[in-house]
């Protein structure tokens, strides 16, 4: 059983791509995730050299610093390390985190319970009691304040990305559109600013149309952009000068600092500017298997990089002087205008590559309960990672305006951008050294070495970055805290509130109590009361049964919860649960879903919740009907003491103690195949086949009544003896995103005209 789990979870880990398959996808990759790698040339000398390159020496120490940094960071540490810890192909800081949170209890909504382990998409590793990721995973479930201090750093290192989402359309648009004042310098700035703006407007109204076509238009450009920064690199290096060659030799790295001084220091904020778009490359992991994202990267973009700035210092060591412009200056005349269309095409593209980070960041963040609830539209059939969210597209349109209005220059853009990026990659090595630990279980030297090397190397750009603030690098950091304050506001609104629906939830003897009438008219029909609890019965219900006059005949308590899995298999998706003796027909139904996963507008939802729920009181009559014997036969199956049976999806089962923090009689993940195919149990006794029948027809009949769907309209407020804090944090911050974010009937696409909203006042 536990091998056939194990075929089942690397069924779903590893994707399975034919050859033309991957090639393909690495040729749309081109277009959605090395746009931004891709041209950086067009800026990173000129933010360097800002004025002129007073020494020829300080140009090949610059160029072997680019070098170096192209080889340490994005090869190595992204394309080979980094990229090896995707979350079933998921990448960025919070598919690190869910990855985390599978293998460490640091979640602070504690929604899960066992059953979600047995799940085909759910992996995770078993330490010995001593070792080092035991000792580790220990250390974070400590205390509280170690799991926020976890989450802020993830938060933080999201918050950086979407600000690269902002400032890197802004730069790269802009460097491509001044190519204008190289050749005509009689235009003025304002135009340059002017053209860029609209190109932006087009490039963020074409983002609905989906990655996938957006991919199939870029890619050629990008490929074409590529092949031409190479061609141009190998002229220039054959026609000016040949020996900046010598620049693979680190030696010029010691020379350049020891010459230069703090002045070679602080010009490491441009140097880092050859790696911006780094940090997009794993956040779109999502969109594209691992093998395409190296090929692309190993065949075509890193070589191409390395002679686009080796043929840049060639040019400049003739002609020091044109450092402005200096990609632009270095074009020969013939086809300067075909690579300036071809430039400024890319850069474009180069949006896309944040654009899209930016985009599968937000649904990870709103599926852990990070982020204000949004519209997210999956725009391929083919491919179901790639979505679109037009009111995150909207804003970072209008903020990637301002900036470029507002500094008008690539300088000061530059600097900020810097900032952004150098944050991410701190953030992704913290992160880095916990999954070596606990999810590689990595021996402590090897996590020491590697750590370390990482943070020599990013330390070192953070240093320089910091001495630009004032020049423009305090821009990401503004809307890195912006961003911050919302989705820690939601999470933390979102927690409390978790934490008073558990606390208050009705205690099963009340309920008893009430006997099977529940105190009510039980009037014909389903009612399907939605809850964030997956065990017990919310306090929204005895608010609602004290305050109207009838239920309906069968009540079903829906939770819609999200996993830390990429995602759950279809035939997972329910689990299916009990509440009280029979002839009170109250049931429970756990929908569960990945961060990847979408609760689309899927009419059949109702449909797979019923047929689910039918199938449930088929199998509890077979069981209760089945003797001991009988069921002690069972072809690979097994029962605990709380006869609780889990089944997976080959037929197999998997026992769980799950439904032991519930009072109910049964707790089955119901896999239509699997039931379907079991003709295991023989026999059963008369009376049970009469009761299993008798309750199917009456569900029947309640579901032709119809269904109301009952949602609680809750306002949550800070309780009184409160804090400052979280008064201004409950009170006013998660209260506003409330009233602007969309609606829960909204997201479970519950129809208006079977809705049915209780209204309760929540003191957290």
């Amino acid at each position: 059983m536990e091998e056939e789990a194990k075929r089942l979870r690397n069924m779903y880990k590893e994707k399975k791509f034919s050859a033309l398959m991957i090639l393909q996808l690495a040729f749309q990759s081109l277009g959605v995730v090395y746009g931004d790698l891709g041209t950086s040339p067009l800026y990173v000398f000129y933010n360097t050299f800002p004025d002129k390159v007073e020494d020829p020496e300080d140009l090949i120490g610059a160029l072997s610093l680019i070098i170096y940094s192209l080889s340490l960071v994005p090869l190595l540490k992204y394309v080979f390390i980094v990229c090896r810890a995707n979350d079933n192909g998921q990448g960025g800081t919070f598919a690190l985190y869910s990855l985390l949170c599978r293998h460490a209890n640091i979640m602070i909504i504690p929604n899960q319970d066992q059953t979600d382990e047995e799940l085909t998409t759910y992996s995770r590793s078993i330490f010995p009691e001593k070792s080092f990721a035991a000792r580790t995973k220990r250390w974070l479930e400590e205390n509280a304040f170690k799991k926020t201090a976890l989450l802020v750093l993830v938060l933080s290192g999201s918050c950086m990305v979407i600000g690269d989402g902002i400032l890197t359309p802004a730069i790269s648009v802009l460097s491509a559109v001044g190519g204008i004042n190289v050749g005509h310098s009689m235009i003025s700035n304002d135009v340059v600013v002017l053209v860029a703006v609209a190109i932006l407007v087009g490039l963020f109204s074409m983002q609905r149309y989906g990655t996938d076509r957006v991919g199939w238009l870029f890619a050629p450009i990008v490929l074409i952009w590529f092949f031409l920064i190479g061609g141009i690199g190998i002229f220039n290096i054959w026609r000016y000068d040949s020996s900046v060659l010598k620049a693979f030799s680190p030696v010029y790295i010691y020379r350049y600092f020891k010459r230069g001084g703090k002045d070679s220091w602080t010009s490491l904020g441009g140097i880092m500017l050859s790696i911006t778009g780094t940090e997009a490359l794993f956040a779109d992991l999502s969109h594209f298997p691992v093998a395409s994202i190296q090929i692309a990267f190993t065949v075509i973009v890193f070589p191409c990089l390395l002679l686009a700035y080796s043929g840049q210092a060639a040019y400049l060591l003739k002609n020091p002087k044109c450092v402005g412009g200096a990609f632009y200056h270095s074009i020969p005349d013939k086809i300067y205008w075909p690579v300036f269309l071809v430039a400024t095409a890319a850069a474009v593209v180069a949006s896309q590559a944040t654009i899209s980070a930016t985009f599968s960041l937000v649904k990870q963040a709103l599926a852990l309960g990070c982020f204000p609830r949004v519209k997210v539209i999956h725009t391929s059939k083919k491919f179901r990672n790639q979505i679109y969210i037009p009111d995150i597209n909207w804003i970072l349109m209008i903020l990637c305006i301002a900036v470029t209005v507002g500094f008008k220059n690539q300088t000061q853009i530059g600097n900020a951008s810097g900032t952004a990026v150098v944050i991410v990659m701190l953030v992704t090595t913290l992160l880095m050294t916990l999954i070596m630990t606990l999810v590689w279980r990595c021996h402590w030297t090897i996590v020491l070495i590697v750590t370390g090397l990482s943070l020599v190397v990013e330390c070192t750009y953070f240093s320089a970055v910091l001495l630009k603030v004032n020049q423009g690098g305090w821009v990401p950091l503004v809307i890195a805290a912006a961003f911050f304050i919302i989705m820690y506001a939601w999470h933390y609104g979102t927690a409390k509130r978790y934490e008073f629906e558990v606390h208050s939830k009705v205690s099963m003897a009340w309920i008893l109590g009430l006997g099977p009438s529940l105190g009510l008219v039980r009037v014909p029909g389903i009612g399907l009361v939605y809850t964030e609890l997956a065990s017990g019965v919310p306090n929204i219900f005895s608010h609602f049964i004290t305050n109207l006059p009838a239920i309906h005949s069968v009540l079903v308590f829906v939770c819609v919860k999200y996993l830390p899995v990429h995602m759950v298999p279809e035939e997972e998706r329910f689990l299916v649960k009990r509440i009280g003796p029979k002839n009170f027909h109250m049931f429970r139904c756990v929908a569960r879903y990945g961060y990847q996963d979408l609760h689309k507008k899927d009419h059949q939802f109702e449909k797979k919740l019923f047929d689910n729920l039918l199938l449930f009181v088929r199998f509890e009559s077979l069981m209760e009907g089945s003797s001991d014997s009988e069921l002690s036969s069972l072809d690979g199956e097994e029962i605990d003491q709380s006869g609780n049976i889990l089944f997976n999806n080959n037929g197999n089962t998997c026992h769980s103690n799950a439904g032991n923090t519930v009072s109910s009689v049964d707790s089955i993940v119901i896999d239509n195949s699997s039931l379907l195919a079991n003709n295991t149990i023989r026999s059963y006794s008369q009376a049970s086949s009469q009761i299993e029948t008798d309750e199917l027809e009456f569900l029947t009949a309640c579901r032709d009544v119809g269904v109301v769907h009952i949602l609680g309209n809750t306002v949550v407020k800070a309780r009184r003896d409160s804090g400052l804090y979280k008064r201004i944090t409950v009170d006013y911050i998660y209260a506003f995103l409330r009233k602007i974010c969309r609606e829960n009937s909204v997201i479970f696409n519950v129809p208006q005209e079977s809705l049915l909203n209780v209204g309760q006042i929540m003191y957290v």
